[in-house]
């Protein structure tokens, strides 16, 4: 059982089979088998606009078939059928599954419907490089990148070729649809607050 997360060799790839030894105060991702240190606690703005797209989603899918978490929640994108053939592994800020059997007690194994990851500079690129091109290859149907700072977001939507689209960047005093569930409007003068 790793317990020092200084220990593992940054060269060297995982699955989550080992993931799931380890014991440190940290959070990590797996992605493609490389291992991905996640930012200290996120800053207060990522807090806040977290929890209010968080509290929107929530309310509105309460009674609903499809399901809403936040993170730590974790995302497994299985090879095979054993946590040992699992070489993906991530936690997204906030991820809907419409599919049930997809969740389990550890989490969701496959593709979400939608992800919301939220930037701060030290995410910035692995969430809009590798996590994007990831969630495109699993066929994530649509997901969203969140600039806390500069209240904007970035919706990109799968097209019928597998290919992520660029939908339109949305700002504070926008309303927001979500995709996969039109009735859906998210208000970003709620999420991005003054100071």
């Amino acid at each position: 059982m790793e317990t020092n997360i200084s220990s593992l060799d940054i060269n060297k790839t995982y699955n989550y089979a080992q993931y799931l030894t380890w014991r440190f105060q940290e959070r990590i991702e797996i992605i493609k088998g490389r291992l991905f240190k996640m930012s200290p606690a996120p800053a207060r703005k990522h807090q806040e606009a977290s929890g209010d797209l968080f509290r929107q989603i929530s309310s509105f899918l309460y009674k609903k078939p499809c399901s809403v978490f936040s993170a730590p929640f974790d995302v497994r994108f299985p090879k095979g059928n054993s946590d040992e053939e699992t070489y993906t592994v991530v936690q997204p800020d906030i991820c809907i599954i419409c599919d049930k059997s997809k969740l389990d007690d550890r989490g969701c194994i496959g593709a979400p419907d939608f992800i919301i990851e939220i930037l701060s500079p030290s995410t910035a690129e692995k969430d809009t490089k590798d996590k994007f091109q990831l969630y495109q290859e699993q066929g994530v149907k649509e997901y969203w990148m969140v600039y806390p700072g500069e209240h904007m977001v970035d919706v990109f939507k799968l097209d019928k070729r597998g290919k992520y689209q660029f939908d339109a960047k949305y700002v504070k005093s926008d309303k927001v649809r979500v995709g996969i569930l039109p009735e859906l409007e998210i208000i970003l003068d709620d999420v991005f607050r003054d100071d």
